[in-house]
């Protein structure tokens, strides 16, 4: 039964399932930009279906988290081989290896500083490369504890999540990283948005939303099936952010006061991963399954 408030929420077919679509972002030319982290290729869809691929220099690469760079080209983590890599609007494509060896670099965010800042998973690094490609990495004051997203905060500073040290980290451009731990234990952290007040983040393993302030402090909220296993969270505005539930086949949405709705996918065991804004208002949701997700609220 469909409430009257209920989003629309329409799919589209953009790959198979060797494909696999990731992360998504909403381009600077008014498309959306996805990886297909399985067959090693960027792809670009428009709001009215087009869809276009650009192969990269490696299948094997596992592009991952994508996001628009400072310098309005799209910039992604290339998990696999261990580089970031950087697209145009028009298909052209490079890639800049990461110093450390095997560093697994993952989420990826604009920074403030003109530059783009990125999380790597296999240690505990966080890095920063500018618009020609030139890379300084920071080394966090943890071990083991997997950095998975990044993002900017309204602070000023780039909020990350330690999925492994059970933390929020936070690093200024300046390289100054304190780290703030969650009250739920092993609660495995993985996306994270600001909504221009406060971080919000998604706790896969314990089944909550979470709300971190500026200053520290910390709020959970759990959710409905605390086996959702949610895993990226966009704010659509102030106090409202949507997020994927991969393990339960939903889209979710968090108010400010912690209301929390959820919205089941049409097709089964979609694998819903990453989640934007696009540029219509509406949510989209990259499937690992082969497709995207639209969701009109």
């Amino acid at each position: 039964m469909h409430r009257s408030d209920e989003p629309a929420i329409r799919e589209i077919s953009v790959a198979d399932k060797e494909a696999g679509p990731y992360g998504i972002v909403a381009g600077p030319d008014g498309a959306l930009w996805l990886t297909f982290t399985h067959s090693g290729r960027i792809a670009r869809l428009t709001l009215d279906g087009e869809l276009a691929e650009y192969p990269l220099d490696s299948r094997v690469c596992r592009p991952a988290v994508i996001t628009v760079g400072p310098d309005g080209a799209l910039w992604f983590t290339r998990s696999q081989d261990h580089r970031i890599g950087r697209i145009t609007t028009r298909g052209e494509a490079q890639s800049f290896p990461v110093p450390t060896p095997d560093s697994g670099p993952f989420g990826i965010t604009a920074g403030p500083d003109d530059a783009v800042w990125f999380t790597q998973l296999n240690t505990d690094r966080i890095g920063r490369i500018t618009g020609t490609g030139e890379i300084t990495e920071f080394a966090l004051p943890v071990e083991g504890a997997f950095p998975s997203a990044i993002t900017t905060g309204p602070d000023g500073a780039l909020w990350f999540t330690l999925n492994q040290a059970n933390a929020i980290g936070r690093i200024t451009a300046d390289g100054d990283t304190v780290m703030y731990p969650l009250p739920t234990p092993g609660a495995a952290p993985v996306g994270i948005s600001s909504d221009g007040a406060a971080l919000w983040f998604v706790e896969i393993a314990a089944g909550q939303i979470g709300r971190i302030a500026v200053d520290g402090g910390i709020k959970e909220f759990p959710l409905p099936d605390r086996t959702a296993r949610p895993h990226a969270i966009v704010a659509a505005s102030t106090g409202d952010c949507w997020f994927t539930e991969w393990g339960a086949n939903r889209i979710g949405r968090i108010t400010a006061s912690g209301e929390i709705a959820e919205y089941d996918l049409p097709s089964p065991s979609s694998e819903p991963h990453g989640i934007a804004l696009g540029p219509d208002g509406a949510l989209w949701a990259a499937l690992e399954t082969g497709g995207v997700a639209r969701v009109a609220p």
